[in-house]
């Protein structure tokens, strides 16, 4: 650190980083390679995380897009996300061994869609164009019986077919984003059928919450995620709203821009993490700090998580 190094103080997210649903995901490729043996394919990036696939890849993983891109003889994994019901029947249409990683929350959204379609309703989906768990979800149900909703114009131009309505959730939307979303539909169908329960995961809001509170007064925040990380895109737009002035999205600490950090001379950044980026990161940026700053840590919590989930009996 050179000398008269400037002081700031890093406040850290607390919930950040990862979820149980990539938790799982996660070990659900490493317990493959150890029962059935590299390599173990796996379809879609496992999650949005590079240094994570990076990893997996060194253990024996293979990544691909299509399921015709895996041998006849192999394993093969569904990614956290979700795949449309034409994957898997794919896959036992050429005997394959796959293993389902889909994250239970996801899962939770498939199953509200396939309710709400056997009830005759037209289904609304909330969520993003090309993410690959809106492909999944859209995949649930044959293409006339679902309608995606990415914007509250999109939610008033709507032009409903006879019938009753109902809508679901990507799980890692913006949760004010959403809400306004909602909002337009229960304005214009107030009979809508909503979900039971909030579909997007408890992780997305608790990182979301602890956004709002740390990048408020905050000179700079700097998420750490992929730029293909839906969640991770949110916590930067949720910084920018609590009216933090610099918000960036960052890999990993290598690619922060040390030039404008100095140029802006923060005394508070926010760091937090997306859910599928792993800790070591965070520490990593943390370092990265602390040797061109004297640095003050200040954690601050603002939700416990103990949500675990199980993985398939085969790999236990």
């Amino acid at each position: 650190m050179p000398e008269a190094a400037p002081s700031v103080t890093l406040r850290l997210a607390a919930p950040r980083g990862f979820c149980a649903g990539v938790d799982r995901a996660i070990e659900m490729v490493k317990k493959a390679i150890e029962r059935y043996g590299a390599p173990v394919y796996v379809r879609h990036e496992i999650v949005h995380n590079e240094t994570v696939v990076a990893r997996l890849r060194e253990l024996g993983a293979v990544f691909v897009e299509e399921l015709e891109e895996c041998p006849d003889d192999r394993p093969v994994l569904f990614s956290a996300h979700g795949v449309p019901k034409s994957v898997p029947a794919e896959a036992k249409a050429r005997n394959l061994k796959f293993l389902d990683a889909t994250c239970p929350l996801v899962s939770k959204v498939h199953i509200e869609t396939a309710r709400h379609h056997a009830n005759g309703h037209h289904v609304l989906l909330i969520g993003h164009a090309g993410h690959p768990e809106v492909i999944g979800t859209m995949g649930q149900l044959p293409q006339e019986a679902m309608t995606l909703i990415e914007t509250v114009e999109d939610a008033e131009n709507f032009i409903p077919p006879s019938g009753g309505l109902a809508y679901v959730t990507q799980t890692t939307l913006s949760v004010d984003d959403t809400q306004a979303i909602v909002d337009a539909l229960k304005a214009r169908f107030p009979d809508i059928h909503v979900p039971h329960k909030d579909d997007i995961c408890y992780a997305t809001t608790n990182r979301q919450e602890a956004v709002k509170v740390i990048a408020k007064d905050a000179d700079a925040l700097i998420v750490i995620g992929s730029p293909a990380s839906s969640n991770s895109q949110r916590l930067v737009d949720v910084g920018r709203r609590a009216g933090c002035p610099y918000a960036v999205l960052v890999e990993n600490a290598d690619v922060v821009d040390w030039e404008e950090i100095e140029r802006l001379a923060p005394q508070k950044v926010a760091i937090t993490a997306g859910a599928s980026a792993p800790e070591h990161l965070v520490q990593g940026l943390i370092e990265a700090f602390r040797s061109r700053m004297n640095v003050t840590i200040e954690e601050v919590e603002t939700a416990r998580e103990n949500v675990t989930f199980k993985l398939p009996r085969e790999l236990v």
